[in-house]
Parts: C-alpha cells; structure tokens; sequence
C-alpha cells in the first residue's frame, strides 16, 4: 500500500476544498476571522469526508479545457437566438431530426461531457450514449443536413474533449 503525505491525507480532492472555502465565504458574505476560520474548517472536513466517493480526476489540459468553455457559451448564446427565431417563425420551416453521432473513443468523461454539451446548446438533446454501438442518439429541432451537424458536433466539441483528457486515438476511433 503506498503511503500518502500528510498534505494528500488533509486534502485529498484540493479543487473540492477550494470550491467549498470560496462557497462558504461567498454565503456568508464575509471575510471574517470566524467566517474565514469555518470556511477552512468546512473545507478540510467535507473533502475528507467525501473523499471515499470521489474518484480521482484523470489530467486536465488547461488550456483546451477554457478555450471549450467560452465554445461552448458562444454556441448557447447563438443557439438561443437561432431557435427562437424558428419557433417564432412558420413551424412548416422547422425540420426535426433524429441522427447519431458516432464517437471516436470508449473514454467516459468524454462521452458523458459530449453529451452533455450538446443537450446544453439549444436546438438539441442528446437521448443517450450507447457504449457498444459506439455513438450518441441526437434529436435536433431542426436541421437540413445532419451529416454537417454531426460534422459541426464532432470538431466543435469531440475533438477538444479528447485534447483536453489527452485520449490517444487509434485508427479504427477506439481509445488505447
């Protein structure tokens, strides 16, 4: 069994500890010794306690992972528009489909994150992710070309996820 260092022991998930000590001082509305003092308190111990059900974080690159994020708030902003544009207008202009996006790795966050990114873009809805058929069942609310949509999905948004949890690809779209 390998030994961890007292640091590792108090803060196992740091980025959780962080996030709870800026929660509770954003909560109290306070920078008080005492609200300060909780905050740590409150950090250390809900991480620890936790700790059991969270799963180590895979690398991150950085870089790609904020570079998606303003990607994909742009695309919900212009999403917005685009859709209440058609659901205002004539509803013979609007052409629903169902498509699948097939997946170029088996790598979970990936996957989960993908899906996710495109229920959140306004439009469309992923129905769910099959594992062994390899793809993402997606309904958009209108399209006239799904194959440049799957296209559009896959480059805006599959392409940096892979960059960003470092998933080597091999040739035939499985993960290594």
């Amino acid at each position: 069994m390998q030994k961890s260092s007292l640091l590792d022991r108090w803060f196992p998930h740091p980025f959780v500890s962080v996030l709870i000590f800026l929660s509770w001082l954003m909560l109290a509305h306070s920078l008080d010794a005492t609200d300060i003092l909780i905050a740590v308190i409150l950090a250390v111990g809900i991480a620890r306690l936790v700790s059991p059900f969270i799963a180590r974080t895979p690398h991150i690159h950085w870089t790609p992972a904020i570079k998606l994020v303003f990607v994909v708030l742009w695309d919900i902003v212009i999403s917005n528009f685009r859709v209440a544009k058609m659901v205002l207008g004539p509803m013979d202009q609007l052409h629903p489909k169902w498509y699948r996006v097939p997946l170029d790795t088996e790598h979970e966050q990936v996957n989960t994150l993908l899906a996710m990114i495109i229920t959140t873009t306004p439009g469309t809805v992923s129905a769910g992710i099959d594992q062994e058929r390899g793809d993402i069942l997606v309904h958009a609310l209108s399209t006239d070309n799904a194959e440049l949509d799957i296209q559009d999905i896959k480059k805006r948004y599959e392409i940096p996820l892979i960059e960003i949890f470092d998933v080597k690809i091999t040739a035939e779209g499985a993960t290594k």
